[in-house]
């Protein structure tokens, strides 16, 4: 049996085959559409692998048509995990991904971060790349007043 942290780094990994296989490069000057905001409030690792893989896909499909993707994933509750230095077991395939596609953005919500740090008595660190908003909905709330759509893992 193939356990869920294995299916979500796999997810993740095909995504980033699937962007790195081929496809039509995109200019940095290429038309950019708003943005997508993938909210993550899981700790489920399948649940979170899979919201990843979404970017490499969106990434993927938008290049196809010749235009840029903003992507910002944010980490909210007990999503927060995805990001945790100390807890997750997407490290690897995040940095990897991140690299591959510089328009994406993964962000933690620090009122959650602040929480789980009362509650766990220690300093929660954060993967490299990955930014603290003040809130998770807060955030995803205001790109989508800015035009962004929103996914919700």
């Amino acid at each position: 049996m193939v356990s869920s942290n294995k299916l979500s780094r796999r997810g993740l990994l095909a995504g980033a085959t699937i962007l790195t296989a081929g496809g039509p490069a995109v200019a940095r000057d290429a038309p950019t559409v708003d943005g997508v905001v993938i909210l993550i409030d899981s700790s489920d690792p399948y649940v979170m692998g899979h919201a990843i893989s979404y970017s490499s896909n969106l990434a993927k499909h938008f290049a196809d048509k010749g235009a840029r993707l903003l992507i910002e994933v944010v980490a909210n509750g007990r999503g927060i995990e995805v990001f945790r230095a100390d807890k997750t077991t997407l490290a690897e395939p995040l940095a990897a991904l991140r690299q591959m596609l510089p328009d994406l953005t993964y962000s933690m919500c620090a009122s959650s971060k602040a929480i789980a740090e009362a509650k766990e008595h220690i300093s929660i660190p954060l993967i490299p790349d990955a930014g603290l908003v003040p809130f998770g909905i807060g955030r995803v709330v205001d790109l989508q007043l800015k035009g962004w759509a929103y996914i919700h893992a």
